[in-house]
């Protein structure tokens, strides 16, 4: 029984085992044929997009050639259009067609001739009311056009209807095309003549030959007048009309020139100027081009451009493709281990029965090793709590390292500031106290008025700054500028009496108002005040001008002292706390004052040499 059943259990497992092949089988097939219509999407998917990138690289740079190309043949047709209205109103030609003496035809033969060889026109001539050639450059040649008859020209019926007229056509004696630009001569009631000018465009369809791009100029009616190509020239864009042929013809226009359409064929149009076409270029087989056209500025023209696109949108499209196989043969060879490891796996399941056991003591060593692991990952959880407790801690102690040290410089601030009306209290004291000796009550009670003043100075100093270490900066409002300047000179008068002299205000409006705070720049000026006159000190002539100036986005006012200037290691490092020259000094005294000015949306300037030294403030003017 036991022998059976293992028996009936092998026959199970060779029929699962076949069930499965059979299922592998059919699996590979359906991929295989799922994998190359993916592979086909995506080559012919890669063509197109590759073909777009590189139609719009070819247009954007055949756009930039059709640019130059028209610039430049736009600048070619305006040389020579000066010309027949400068003649047409010339007295030579006038008396040479009025009179029609010998003797002025053939000096105005020789201006001709001397005017075509200055310039770029072919051939420059004059003709009578009938269209007789009267005169012409080319006088001295076997082919002149002197006598022959251009009445029936189209340039020259034009010409004596509306006074000017342009057009391109095949000469009847020179049997060259160019274009023919004339003028009349005399007004429309008595003409005298037409003045005709013809250019040929030899040199610019040379120049379009050498970039070996088929390039071709065609006029309203569709016919190719300059080209690259010597053999399209009076060829058509499109097959012409009765009508337009007949006319063509009769205007001996193209002469004899059969008028075939260009061997352009399918046009597959981009946008507005831009269309693919297949041309048969001479001397080689049918190709396709990108061809771009934009009207010619200041004519009836229009300009075609053709760039080859055969070679680029196949090596575009063969580049993007083989790309495309070099992402999809990765990502098929990727499906197809990812079905075989499937297909294994469902091979594997039969006979891993057996392997029950083992694998569930390794899953259970595999459990215990996670266990381990989350230990070791809960202590070093616990350990960064630590560290980031410690971190909070080290932070809080910077955060009060940082605000002792600002409380440091606004203490010194404070005791700079302060010194100098303590100072002046102190003087008004002693004055105060001679007076009463003297029994001067009145001077006294001014004395004493004004140490109350001071002292309520000192305290709204100390409130400002107080103000500043609670709330960061006090808000700016409009401020009289010579109140300011007034009230410094007021705080200083004591100190340096008898030096004040030295200090030369210049008058300013008295409703000249700034943005800031009136104490805080008062500050500033008696800083600024103060170092001036004490880098006069035992100086001949000494004298600080105080200016104040209005500018297109402020006030400035500037301190300007005769002293012998600012040390260069001073200077460099002026605005830096307790940098000072000064034996007693601080150094605090211009950054506070430059800060202060800051806060109210200025700045302080200084200039240094050894005539003397300008601080300019400036300040927001007040709206």
């Amino acid at each position: 029984m036991h022998k059976w059943a293992m028996l009936q259990r092998r026959a199970d497992q060779s029929s699962t085992q076949e069930q499965l092949g059979r299922r592998a089988g059919r699996a590979w097939f359906a991929f295989a044929a799922v994998g190359l219509a993916i592979i086909a999407a995506a080559l012919y998917s890669a063509g197109l997009y590759a073909r777009g990138i590189e139609l719009k690289a070819l247009a954007a740079q055949g756009r930039t050639d059709v640019n130059l190309k028209v610039a430049l043949l736009s600048a070619v047709l305006e040389n020579p259009r000066a010309l027949p209205l400068l003649l047409s109103q010339d007295q030579q030609v006038h008396d040479a067609l009025a009179r029609r003496d010998p003797v002025a035809i053939n000096v105005l033969n020789r201006k001709l001739e001397g005017l075509v060889s200055g310039t770029k026109a072919s051939v420059l001539y004059v003709t009578g009311a009938n269209g007789v050639a009267v005169a012409s450059s080319n006088w001295r040649d076997p082919n002149s056009f002197v006598g022959s008859d251009y009445g029936f020209r189209a340039y020259f019926s034009r010409a004596m209807q509306t006074g000017t007229a342009e057009y391109f056509a095949l000469g009847n004696v020179s049997k060259r095309a160019g274009l023919y630009i004339s003028r009349r001569v005399g007004n429309a009631t008595a003409p005298l003549g037409v003045v005709v000018v013809k250019m040929e465009f030899d040199q610019i369809e040379a120049n379009w030959r050498e970039a070996n791009r088929p390039t071709y100029v065609s006029d309203e009616h569709g016919i190719v007048l300059i080209t690259s190509i010597p053999s399209w020239r009076f060829r058509t864009t499109a097959a012409l009309a009765g009508p337009d042929l007949v006319a063509v013809r009769d205007s001996q226009q193209v002469g004899h020139a059969p008028l075939k359409p260009l061997p352009i064929t399918r046009p597959k149009v981009l946008s507005q100027d831009v269309s693919i076409v297949h041309a048969m270029v001479p001397g080689g087989n049918d190709a396709e081009y990108l061809r771009l056209s934009t009207q010619v500025p200041t004519t009836s023209w229009r300009l075609d451009y053709l760039l080859p696109a055969e070679a680029p949108l196949a090596a575009a499209v063969r580049g993007m493709r083989l790309l495309a196989l070099g992402i999809m043969l990765p990502l098929l060879s990727l499906a197809a281990y990812l079905l075989w490891r499937r297909q294994s796996a469902q091979m594997r399941i039969a006979t891993e029965q057996a392997a029950r056991s083992e694998l569930e003591r390794r899953v259970a060593e595999r459990t215990e090793d996670l266990s381990r692991a989350r230990d070791r990952l809960q202590s070093e959880i616990i350990g960064h709590r630590s560290t980031e407790a410690k971190l909070q801690v080290v932070q809080q102690d910077l955060v009060q390292a940082n605000r002792l040290a600002i409380l440091g410089q606004v203490a010194a601030g404070v005791a700079h500031e302060i010194n100098q009306p303590v100072a002046t209290i102190r003087a008004y004291a002693c004055n105060a106290r001679v007076f009463l000796e003297r029994k001067q009550t009145a001077p006294a009670e001014e004395n004493l008025g004004a140490i109350a003043a001071l002292t309520e100075r000192i305290g709204s100093i100390t409130n400002e700054l107080k103000a500043f270490a609670r709330k960061g900066r006090t808000a700016a409002a409009p401020v009289d500028l010579r109140g300011v300047i007034d009230s410094a000179v007021v705080l200083l008068r004591s100190r340096f009496a008898g030096r004040l002299d030295a200090l030369v205000i210049e008058p300013a409006p008295a409703s000249f108002k700034v943005m800031g705070n009136r104490v805080r720049l008062e500050q500033v000026l008696i800083n600024l005040f103060q170092n001036a006159l004490e880098a006069l000190d035992g100086c001949d002539h000494a004298r600080v001008d105080v200016s104040i100036d209005e500018t297109a986005d402020g006030v400035t006012l500037s301190v300007l002292d005769n002293g012998p200037g600012i040390p260069p290691t001073i200077l460099k490092s002026l605005f830096t706390p307790f940098n000072t020259s000064k034996e007693t000094g601080l150094g605090l005294g211009l950054v506070i004052s430059k800060d202060i000015v800051a806060d109210y949306g200025g700045r302080i300037e200084v200039e240094s040499g050894e005539r003397g030294t300008c601080f300019t403030i400036h300040l927001l003017k007040a709206a």
